[in-house]
């Protein structure tokens, strides 16, 4: 028995915020001060450190839970399954349900019987539930939906990654310009075909680390206190995933039995090209090897940072053919690879 993602979807949302967007808006300092370089300038060297053009946002009307609905529906259609086999749908997600010109996040019921219950899915025995894990939570739902089907409590599990950070972005912090919406989602089930997880490994630093990303006061000091955005310290969270993503991965692949140089794609969360770019070239220089051209899909630059939604989502694309220069063979081996508020950090090495 091996244990394989069967079937795939994502939704982007339709409506493309570019740069431009943000010429008029009033950045801060975290002090309310104000920051003494034009609009243009500090966009400008945002896009040349996060290789950042533009980001998705969710339209006014729709909410995270029904963005992760949509990338179910589809990940169930190509998986061609029924429903109502499901045995656990498993929702990684950051605030819940935030809806539009809100500033409360809504998380009763979870947004996995949310989901569910637009699914229509009417088994009892379909338990639904949500993980806060950060961005790898969506690494880590599939982690734990192995878990599931090896224990035997599972033969299908639906994982989604859904997330509308747009919402809860403080518009005076240049880091609003990140962060984006969208969701991913997979069919992971018990297969006698060849294949599938070959390994995986999680990792939690919260000593010193825990607060790398946190929900704080926005950097306009006249707003109401009681009000909370996304915060993060980006030097840090930068230094750390240099330090130890890339020996999680390697962790991860000598556990699989894998050698480097058949790894075809790495799949790594989209938090900013440089960094990905940095985890990368650490990675192979643990193997002493040259990176192999075009082993890293890169949607960043159009979609931002989703969160959960970016491994999921990027997946989709190159499975679907969708990203140029990028696409899966039968057979290939790629890593998923994450790191995210907790700090969390986790990969799976996985033949496609």
């Amino acid at each position: 028995m091996n244990i394989k993602i069967t079937g795939s979807g994502s939704y982007i949302p339709d409506t493309i915020e570019k740069n431009d967007a943000f010429h008029q808006h009033q950045f801060l300092n975290t002090d309310g001060s104000v920051i003494n370089h034009p609009n243009e300038v500090i966009i400008e060297k945002f896009k040349a450190i996060t290789g950042i053009a533009e980001r998705r946002y969710a339209k006014p009307h729709l909410n995270s839970s029904d963005l992760g609905f949509f990338a179910a529906e589809r990940a169930i259609a190509d998986a061609k399954i029924d429903p109502e086999t499901l045995d656990y749908i498993i929702v990684a997600h950051n605030f819940g349900d935030v809806k539009h010109n809100t500033i409360q996040s809504d998380v009763l019921p979870s947004l996995a019987s949310r989901i569910k219950h637009s699914l229509r899915i009417k088994n009892p025995k379909c338990v639904a539930y949500d993980i806060l894990f950060g961005c790898p939570g969506w690494i880590e739902g599939v982690i734990q939906a192995q878990a599931y089907i090896k224990a035997g409590m599972a033969k299908r599990c639906l994982v989604i990654g859904s997330e509308t950070l747009s919402r809860v972005v403080d518009k005076h912090d240049r880091d609003s310009m990140i962060f984006s919406d969208g969701a991913g989602a997979t069919i992971i089930e018990a297969t006698n075909d060849e294949g599938g997880i070959l390994a995986h490994e999680t990792a939690s630093f919260t000593y010193d680390e825990a607060y790398f990303l946190y929900f704080g006061n926005s950097n306009n000091q006249t707003l109401d206190k009681d009000t909370r955005y996304i915060k993060m310290d980006g030097r840090k969270i930068y230094e750390f995933a240099l330090t130890n993503v890339p020996k999680a991965m390697q962790s991860c692949l000598d556990a699989s039995g894998v050698d480097i140089k058949d790894v075809k794609k790495i799949f790594i969360h989209q938090a900013n090209e440089k960094m990905d770019e940095a985890i990368l070239k650490r990675f192979y220089r643990l193997y002493r090897t040259e990176i192999p051209k075009h082993i890293m899909p890169m949607s960043i630059q159009t979609l931002g940072n989703s969160s959960v939604a970016t491994v999921p989502t990027l997946f989709d694309l190159v499975k679907n053919n969708k990203l140029e220069n990028h696409s899966l063979n039968k057979g290939d081996v790629i890593i998923f690879a994450s790191v995210g508020a907790g700090m969390h950090i986790n990969a799976i090495v996985y033949k496609y």
